[in-house]
């Protein structure tokens, strides 16, 4: 859990928790002025749905239906690929025309398209599927090995079932 990262496990506690959740908080308003200034001029409202729509298509959507179809996802595999697919979305939107050109005012994109996502979400495909073949680590075959219990529970839902009791 992000979190917690800053906490070490023997000083974890509500308090510290707090402590780390009200600086992100901060830091994140930090962020959202910034961007809001930055992009004044921008419409907005389309191009963050554009922007999270290309997210959710190259970083959650690849690593959601590998890891429950795909026998041999791992973690390694999910969490590289997923990073990358984030990554590609997220460059590729700025150097399209809607930031590259109406916002920081070059004379042509170099991406020539407004959205991304067909070459962002290949490249969260492609990166898990590579990286979780490349595996050979204990955690990778502890993965493996658990994909049948993992997939009876997704399709199931047997232990939220169990736990609702």
């Amino acid at each position: 859990m992000i979190s917690t990262r800053p906490c070490s496990r023997k000083d974890r506690t509500s308090a510290n928790e707090l402590r780390v959740s009200r600086i992100t908080t901060v830091v994140l308003g930090i962020v959202a002025v910034m961007l809001g200034i930055v992009f004044e001029k921008q419409n907005i409202a389309s191009f963050m749905v554009s922007l999270a729509f290309a997210v959710a298509a190259s970083a959650t959507f690849p690593v959601l239906f590998m890891s429950v179809l795909w026998k041999d996802c791992t973690t390694r595999g999910a969490t590289i690929g997923g990073f990358l697919g984030l990554i590609t979305a997220v460059g590729l939107t700025v150097v399209s025309k809607s930031v590259w050109v109406d916002v920081l005012g070059h004379k042509e994109a170099i991406f020539p398209y407004t959205s991304p996502a067909l070459f962002s979400m290949t490249a969260g495909f492609a990166g898990i599927w590579l990286f979780s073949v490349l595996d050979k680590s204990e955690r990778a075959r502890l993965d493996r090995e658990g994909y049948e219990a993992q997939k009876v529970r997704s399709e199931t839902g047997r232990i939220a079932a169990a736990r609702a009791r």
